[in-house]
């Protein structure tokens, strides 16, 4: 829990994965939207993406290229990339290791060599973007602080359920529905004033 804190120095706070122009343009603008957006993200989007990569990377598997291929666009890659090297970098302590990886892959790894269970190690990154992306929508103010623990609260068995499924996954089970999220991450770099990276 430490690792996927949000204490932990990999500048999470600073990336919407997109979520700021969808706010922007109004696809996401209460409790109802953003919970479904979420919840999209994490069945069938690049969350669920980021567990199966992770559950790979623990098992030891070379994914990195794969990781890297990918985030789909550039503030996507940016945002895979950077905390990544975040992460590595403020988990050495934990698990020294000087490699370049995605976020995902990086945890993966590091989860591994310190012997975390997969599947906790899943749930606590799955619930760690989640909470993010809510934090990023109150920010944004869309949603107040009573809608996000609400929020919170309903995707806890769905980050459950996409954590026991990512823990026995393939990267033939690879892939991503959520078109609209890949789009307001491509606009996201043009709009004009923005409060986050990504």
């Amino acid at each position: 829990m430490t690792l996927l804190s949000p204490a932990f120095p990999t500048g999470a706070f600073s990336y919407s994965h997109g979520l700021e122009w969808a706010v922007h343009v109004g696809l996401v603008q209460d409790r109802a939207c953003l919970t479904h957006w979420l919840e999209d993200l994490l069945k069938r989007g690049s969350l669920w993406n980021d567990a199966v990569l992770l559950a790979a990377a623990w098992r030891g598997e070379a994914v990195e290229d794969l990781a890297e291929a990918m985030t789909g666009s550039a503030e996507r890659h940016l945002e895979a990339i950077e905390q990544g090297a975040a992460f590595i970098a403020a988990a050495q302590a934990w698990a020294p290791g000087n490699c370049r990886s995605t976020y995902p892959v990086a945890v993966g790894k590091t989860a591994s060599r310190l012997a975390i269970p997969l599947e906790l190690t899943l749930t606590a990154y799955l619930s760690a973007f989640i909470t993010n992306l809510v934090s990023v929508a109150q920010r944004l103010a869309p949603i107040g602080q009573s809608d996000a623990v609400a929020i919170l609260h309903g995707l806890e068995e769905p980050i459950l359920a996409a954590a026991t499924r990512a823990a026995v996954s393939t990267i033939d089970d690879l892939g991503s529905a959520t078109i609209m999220s890949e789009i307001a991450s491509m606009r996201h770099e043009t709009q004009p004033s923005r409060i986050f990276r990504t």
